[in-house]
């Protein structure tokens, strides 16, 4: 199609440009990834299911994104970005409504299932792996815009699932955001892929795969030191994120605020994002990702302290929540100024792979943790954890 026919044209700003698929981006999130632990409650006292029941099948499809993260990498690679991230977006609109008509264990677990395969397809890695084939040198800026749209999918999925809940049942939320999904997000999403190739970047920033990027890859050592190094991150965030809860009750945290502080790591993503673009201007990539490593290793020493002084617990969160949400941004693009660009969708999304897995396995690692030594161990192995994923950093950076 040809850009007079179409009926908007694409602002002079990327960061203009980007605005619509970083929206549909955060819809994305909130309805495939966040519309879990915002209807687990809901779920567990509706459908007579234990909790542990329920919840693996989230588990299991984290495992399904990650596995399947380089081969949706690899068909936006081929030139099927377009076709690979609507595609998805579309089949998960559908199987949120299907959401909606279940009735047995296996067919919550295959609908979960089926959304850890399109979330491969839909989520950061996908939508970073199109940015950067497209915008090339340019894909920091867009990225960085896209995680502050995306850091509030938390904001926007857990107060709305809860007010949908409460007015039609969780049945009649599922519906309704799948609805969403194909009423406003999928449209955002054509919307957006037009204005940003009005900035494509020239050939030579987005040099064409051969095919062979991904073995090239695993031959080099700096992608085994950010695979590693980051998975570090995806093992911690998973064993801190799904056990915050009882970690603070653990510290003897108030229960108002635990509850402001479990609320507070989406908004503290955006604010480290934020200082990033305001004040990491003139900080190489690498820097910031040790900044990243030495901020989330800080806010695990203030959380471990907070046990003899449990106002700690609400300065922990600043530079872990800030700090992680900078790592979604540095990752990408540290991959791309590392490994190149050429086959940068199949190499993300081999990079995603492990952070996924290690997000994944995460609450279950902290549980059996916990379960032998309690949670102080929990916490200093996540702080050895962040300093390993530091050395390796550093490593790379040789």
């Amino acid at each position: 199609m040809k850009e007079r026919n179409l009926p908007l044209s694409a602002p002079r700003s990327l960061a203009l440009a980007i605005a619509p698929l970083a929206i549909a981006e955060t819809l994305f999130w909130a309805a495939y990834y966040y519309s879990f632990p915002g209807l687990l409650p809901a779920w567990e006292a509706d459908l007579g299911w234990s909790r542990s029941e329920i919840a693996g099948a989230f588990t299991a499809a984290l495992i399904l994104t990650g596995v399947l993260a380089p081969q949706a990498g690899r068909l936006i690679d081929r030139g099927l970005a377009k076709t690979t991230f609507v595609g998805a977006g579309i089949a998960g609109a559908a199987l949120l409504i299907a959401l909606s008509m279940v009735q047995e264990l296996w067919q919550f677990w295959a609908i979960w299932l089926c959304l850890g395969v399109i979330n491969a397809a839909c989520l950061y890695e996908a939508c970073f792996a199109i940015i950067t084939v497209t915008v090339g040198a340019q894909a920091k800026k867009a990225i960085t815009v896209t995680t502050l749209y995306a850091g509030f999918a938390g904001t926007i999925s857990f107060p709305s699932a809860y007010a949908l809940t409460e007015w039609m049942g969780w049945r009649g939320a599922v519906i309704t955001a799948g609805a969403l999904m194909l009423a406003v997000a999928i449209p955002l999403a054509l919307l957006g892929f037009r204005w940003i190739e009005a900035h494509r970047a020239p050939a030579a920033e987005t040099p064409q795969g051969t095919g062979g990027e991904g073995r090239a890859a695993l031959r080099n050592p700096v992608f085994w030191y950010i695979a590693i190094a980051f998975s570090t991150i995806g093992i911690v965030h998973g064993m801190i994120i799904s056990h915050i809860r009882p970690i603070l009750d653990d510290r003897d945290v108030a229960t108002a605020l635990a509850v402001f502080i479990a609320s507070m790591f989406g908004p503290m993503q955006v604010l480290g994002r934020v200082l990033m673009v305001t004040l990491g201007k003139g900080l190489s990539t690498i820097f910031q990702g040790i900044l990243c490593f030495c901020g989330i290793a800080g806010g695990l020493a203030l959380l471990y302290l907070a046990r003899m002084e449990p106002w700690l617990a609400l300065v922990f969160v600043v530079p872990y929540g800030a700090s992680y949400g900078v790592v979604s941004i540095v990752r990408p693009v540290l991959t791309a100024e590392y490994l190149g660009r050429a086959g940068f969708g199949v190499i993300s999304g081999m990079l995603g792979a492990p952070y996924m897995l290690g997000f994944a396995a995460g609450p279950t690692l902290a549980a059996l943790i916990w379960g032998a030594a309690g949670y102080d161990v929990v916490i200093m192995f996540g702080f050895v954890l962040t300093l390993t994923g530091l050395g390796l950093t550093l490593l790379a950076r040789q």
